[in-house]
């Protein structure tokens, strides 16, 4: 398993709340760390304010396309000091995502073993994004009435999102979120 072998990767850290590597070994064999694309589409159309997205893609991708409202922090930033209250929202569900899952998965696995909270995965990346939501796929006639249903709301969902060529999105007014460093305080200098 690829995600296994990056967890000797990290750098070792002092920290109390830092996940064993035993547990996080646990933890990937638990399929509760994904969310699909479904349900992030419907999250992000009823404006639930529990969510919150990090794209760890670089900023030259994020900025070619991005989900509405999410944050870009590059996955080799996202342990980064400047990006921990970030990271440390008690009362969202960040959720993060890149063009598949490798990065995003490599994201999870570092913010986790960092003792991070609350941390998840968008199930299939962009390309899944793209496959159901943007372009949905018709059942076939065969199909049960709840492959209908759900091929309703992803055609719903692509005009929501501007996709299928139904509706042309309105980019003059969007502003990406791009999470800044902070500026380095000075350290005073002398004793007490």
């Amino acid at each position: 398993m690829l995600g296994g072998a990056g967890l000797f990767l990290l750098p070792i850290k002092d920290k109390t709340n830092e996940v064993q590597p035993k547990e996080l070994m646990t933890a990937l064999f638990d399929q509760t760390r994904y969310i699909s694309t479904d349900e992030i589409a419907e999250r992000l159309i009823n404006e639930d304010p529990s969510l919150f997205l990090i794209d760890v893609r670089m900023a030259d991708y994020y900025y070619e396309f991005s989900l509405p409202g999410a944050a870009n922090i590059p996955l080799e930033e996202i342990l980064s000091p400047d990006f921990a209250e970030y990271l440390e929202q008690e009362f969202m569900d960040i959720v993060f995502y890149s063009t598949g899952d490798i990065f995003a998965e490599q994201a999870w696995m570092m913010a986790s073993r960092a003792g991070y909270e609350n941390l998840y995965i968008m199930k299939g990346g962009l390309n899944e994004w793209f496959a159901t939501i943007i372009q949905p796929q018709k059942p076939a006639d065969t199909e049960p009435e709840e492959a209908f249903a759900l091929y309703a709301f992803r055609e719903g969902a692509s005009q929501y999102f501007g996709g299928g060529g139904l509706i042309e999105a309105e980019t003059d007014n969007l502003q990406p979120v791009v999470v800044k460093r902070k500026k380095k305080e000075a350290v005073v200098e002398g004793g007490c």
